[in-house]
Parts: C-alpha cells; structure tokens; sequence
C-alpha cells in the first residue's frame, strides 16, 4: 500500500475513551505499507501526508475489520439430522450421550483427507470474509487422533495461504472422548491429547490451547493436565466453560491466566472474580444459544459491572452452531443477551482481538495497528447490528496479512 490517505469517512475507531464507538466525524486516517500511522478529523491531517495518495469514502462508516474468535469452520459432513432431533424434543446432552454430537463429526472428519477439508471449508470462510472479517480462530478438535488432530490444524494454515485473511489456530483435542477411549478419558488424555500437543507444537501449527470442560467431556482436573503441558510449552490457553452446568472452568482457566473462557450461560459470581483478577475475555456465543433453545443466558451483567471484557463469535460449527454470519452474531448478542450495539461492535474488534492475545496488533484504528478496516455503507455503527440478513459491507481494507 505505501503512503496513503483513507478520507471521507465516518470513523468508528473503537478507542476506549473517546465516546460511544470511537466516533471521528469527518474522519480520515493515514497508513503506511501495513500499518496505520495516523487516525482523526481529516482537518487536522498532518501537512506531510495531505500530499499522499488519496482515497475518498463519500462519507462512509469505517470500523476496525471484523474477527471471529471462536469458531470450528474446518470439518466434515453436517448434523443437519440431529438439529431435526432436537426440534422433537432430544436435548444436546442427550444426542451427545446416544453417539451423537461432536463425536459424530468426527467419523465424518476422519474421512476427509486435508484436500478435502480445505474445499468443504472455503465456502464457510468466504462467507465471513465477506462480511468483513479479516481474523478468524479456527479450532482443532473433530479429528481426536494425532494425525487427524494435525490434519485439521494443517487445513487451517493452509486456509490462511488461500485468502487474505489472518488464522489463528487453537488445538482441541479436548474436545470429546472418542468412541475408542469410552470411559477412558485419562488414557485418551495420556495417549493422544498430550503427545499431539508436543507434535503441533513442534510443526508450529498451534497458537493457543483450548478443551471442553463438561460433564460430556472433561473435568477440571483433567483439563489442568492440558493446561500445565501447554503452559511447559510457552502456549495460551482457553476454555469452553460452564455451557451447560457450572464445574468452575472458568475460574480453573482464570489461575491458568487464560486468554478467554467461552459460553459462560452458568458462570457464577466467582468465576466472574476470577475472570476479573485475571484479565480473561468472556466470549459469548449466541449462535449455540439460538440453535440449542437455551434458556440461561449468560450473565452479562454481571461480567458488564465487573469490567471483564466481552467479545461475541459465531462458533461456527456443524452441530450446535451451524452459523457463518458474524454480522447476525452482532444482531443474536444484541437482541438474546441484551448487549448494546456498541458492545456487540467492540465484541467483534476490540475484545474479540484481546481474546486472540492480538490487541496491541488489530482491533482497534489507531496508530501502530496493522491496516484492517473495513468500510460499510451506513450512516451509524449501530446499523451493524439492527438489521437482519443484510450485508452493508462496502470494502474490506486488508494489508500484510501473517
């Protein structure tokens, strides 16, 4: 990109302390190569750069490009039949527990070679690419074998080479208990989950470590087993907590100072506490929400009056959360959790980036960011999140990508 001006536009910067939204009227912004060097009203444009290559919106939103935190975008075959069971009746546990569920995914996965993966997947990212997502997380955690689990880690890099846009990888093995471990979970854990970790660590295919802590899946204290080989590793971590009963992940993944938990419908008071203390961003998933018939939101009240910072995702996936729209994600957070459109906003941009460890890199319009923005075609932020099935995304402005 060079030397350039960004101007004619609406700046929604996302800065805290600057007022609902960030909000620059009359806006331009100065980026150089990959980075943005200057943000504010195009009057005080410093007198270097009004000689620059120029680009004019006509008036405009920018945001900060969109990113999506949590998400299991690679994976095969669908559960189109189990979303048929759960309209009759059968909740997600009890799918879960009669062989269905994440494990029924995972025959479907292991069938799929890495080619295979890569095209079923493309489509799912080209949709969130569309709608001006520039980062994306994208989850091991359907293959739980050591090849399979690398399979899938080896398909999310790859994505990254196929499109502009940033992947970053979590490894969750953790996930389920595979048919062939029933009952064996401390086995599993010894045999598999473990030894893959070291093996993607050493390929580089890992940036962060995840599981699911549940009654279906894995208890704390298997999952702090994960956590301590993680930590001897230099890797973050992060956890599926407290989604449909409260074993306290949260606080468990809060002592390991973890980058987020996620769920959270059953988070308690002091799991909030420690979520608070430790930094950890609460990612909230209404898509799961939407597609279980939830009843018990997440307590976003009292993670608002504690401070913990909370970002929103699709968790797209084939079971619980067959969603590839974070714009509808914005819209489900606003009208299911009651979050305001500028806390649906900063849940996808700035909280959702802390939530990734990338804050000081995106998620904001500031100087020293990188340049992901994306341009839309409406007056107010707010419109992000009031309109369903509607897609204003007018230009997604991405550099360097890494």
């Amino acid at each position: 990109m060079a030397r350039k001006t960004i101007t004619g536009i609406r700046l929604a910067t996302m800065e805290l302390n600057m007022g609902p939204y960030g909000l620059v009227d009359r806006g331009a912004v100065a980026v150089e190569d990959d980075r943005i060097v200057w943000a504010g009203q195009e009057k005080d444009l410093p007198a270097e750069w009004r000689k620059a290559e120029a680009e004019d919106f006509d008036g405009r939103l920018a945001t900060p490009a969109l990113v999506d935190c949590h998400t299991h975008l690679v994976f095969g075959g669908n559960r189109a039949r189990e979303f048929e069971m759960r309209l009759e009746g059968a909740s997600y546990e009890e799918i879960a527990r009669a062989g269905g569920g994440i494990v029924s995914t995972v025959s479907a996965t292991r069938d799929l070679d890495e080619n295979q993966l890569v095209q079923a997947a493309l489509p799912r990212l080209d949709a969130l690419i569309a709608e001006g997502v520039a980062t994306i997380e994208i989850k091991s955690g359907y293959g739980l074998t050591i090849e399979d689990e690398l399979k899938m880690l080896r398909t999310a890099r790859r994505l990254g080479t196929m499109r502009q846009i940033r992947v970053v990888t979590s490894y969750l093995a953790a996930h389920a208990v595979p048919a062939e471990y029933k009952s064996h979970a401390d086995a599993y854990i010894d045999e598999v989950v473990l030894p893959g970790l070291e093996a993607a660590r050493e390929e580089g295919l890992v940036d962060a470590v995840d599981g699911f802590c549940e009654g279906i899946a894995f208890s704390p204290e298997q999952m702090a087993r994960v956590f301590d080989r993680a930590r001897s590793l230099g890797l973050p971590v992060k956890l599926h907590a407290e989604q449909l009963s409260n074993l306290d992940g949260a606080k468990l993944a809060a002592s390991y100072g973890a980058l987020s938990a996620d769920h959270l419908e059953y988070l308690d008071e002091e799991g909030v506490a420690a979520m608070t203390k430790s930094g950890t961003v609460a990612v909230l998933l209404p898509g799961a929400f939407y597609t279980l018939r939830e009843k018990q939101a997440p307590p976003v009240a009292a993670l608002r009056e504690a401070g913990v910072p909370i970002a929103i995702a699709t968790d797209c996936n084939p079971g619980s959360s067959p969603l590839a729209s974070l714009l509808l994600t914005i819209n489900m957070a606003s009208t299911l959790f009651r979050l305001t459109p500028e806390e649906a906003l900063a849940g996808v941009t700035r909280n959702a980036a802390r939530a990734l460890g990338l804050h000081r890199e995106i998620g904001t319009i500031a100087p020293g960011k990188r340049v992901e923005i994306a341009i839309w075609d409406v007056e107010h932020p707010a419109e992000l999140a009031y309109r369903i099935g509607f897609n204003p995304l007018h230009r997604r402005m991405v550099e360097a990508v890494s």
